[in-house]
């Protein structure tokens, strides 16, 4: 798949405003390359903020790479006291870079970029945040508060890859996306005037699902019971 820069396509406003964001958003402060954490149990992951949780289901067959780095993040605990930075209701919700201060974590090296995955932008479902390299994505992500199709990729571009959806807490990402915004830490706009902090994010096993109910049987009918002795 061709950069964007092979053909100097026009950006959609969508799309040139997510890659703006990320310009800034997205900084490779201190990158580690680590060895990721071993990720094949985990299927979902809950994030709990100071509006409440959400679940996100993971696509890991469609974005391997992609979950894995995410996982990885999850279970070392990065996203413990990082904001909703920047908030576009009727776009999206971005998080995960920064403290509460404002301040940009340390993240790991940057992940190749999996949005040929077939996946598209739609309400609802998890992406991963980058600036305008191509493959620049690390521990920041946002979620698609509307469908964004511009935000896929196109033969003259790469996309934004999606990783997952939301399934439990739709209701709260749509809270976090009606909070008010304005000038906040470095941005200048889009910042939640009251933070919007992530407290928790739990990667959920396969193997702590509950089990299946078993299957409901009808017990046999009880025998009919005999006839009466002839009379005599």
């Amino acid at each position: 798949m061709p950069t964007p820069r092979a053909a100097a396509p026009r950006l959609s406003p969508r799309f040139a405003a997510l890659v703006a964001g990320c310009l800034l958003g997205v900084a490779a402060l201190g990158a580690r390359a680590e060895e990721p954490i071993v990720t094949a149990d985990v299927d979902r992951v809950r994030i709990e903020t100071s509006l409440g949780s959400f679940v996100i289901q993971l696509e890991t067959a469609r974005a391997p790479l992609t979950t894995a780095n995410f996982v990885t993040y999850v279970r070392s605990g990065h996203y413990t006291g990082t904001l909703f930075h920047r908030v576009i209701n009727n776009f999206v919700a971005q998080a995960g870079g920064y403290d509460e201060k404002y301040q940009l974590k340390a993240t790991r090296a940057a992940v190749a970029n999996e949005s040929g995955n077939g996946l598209s932008n739609k309400r609802g479902t998890v992406g991963l945040a980058r600036s305008d390299a191509p493959h620049s994505g690390n521990a920041q992500f946002y979620i698609n508060l509307t469908d964004n199709d511009d935000l896929d990729p196109t033969p003259l571009r790469w996309g934004y890859a999606v990783f997952g959806r939301i399934v439990e807490g739709m209701d709260v990402v749509e809270r976090i996306g009606r909070t008010p915004t304005g000038a906040n830490g470095p941005w200048p706009k889009d910042a939640p005037i009251e933070p919007v902090v992530i407290r928790r994010a739990e990667a959920l096993s396969i193997l702590s699902s509950p089990p299946a109910a078993p299957p409901v049987t009808t017990p046999p009918a009880a025998p009919a019971a005999p006839p009466p002795p002839p009379s005599k």
